[in-house]
């Protein structure tokens, strides 16, 4: 059975997430505020940044900075894509 929240960061009421995806209180406040759209959103954003900056997700310096750009795109922060990036749909 699915839950509703009030997403933090569409600002509409849809479909929880079915756990925490992430550990402490962080994780806590995403399974409590976020929608799985947004989170959808988040993970396509997330596989860009690990991309562009070539981070290594085992690394937890890495996560830590994966972690913070997390908090600024689902809670309204300034998430941003790294400088020069340009979108595949944009190539030509």
């Amino acid at each position: 059975m699915s839950r509703t929240v009030h997403c933090a960061k569409l600002g509409i009421d849809a479909e929880g997430l079915d756990f925490a995806p992430w550990p402490g209180p962080l994780g806590q406040r995403i399974y409590a505020e976020i929608s799985k759209p947004a989170w959808q959103q988040w993970l396509t954003h997330q596989t860009m940044l690990i991309n562009e900056y070539r981070l290594n997700p085992l690394d937890p310096k890495s996560r830590q900075f994966l972690g913070g750009e997390m908090e600024k795109f689902l809670f309204g922060g300034d998430a941003k894509k790294p400088e020069g990036y340009v979108a595949p749909d944009a190539q030509s």
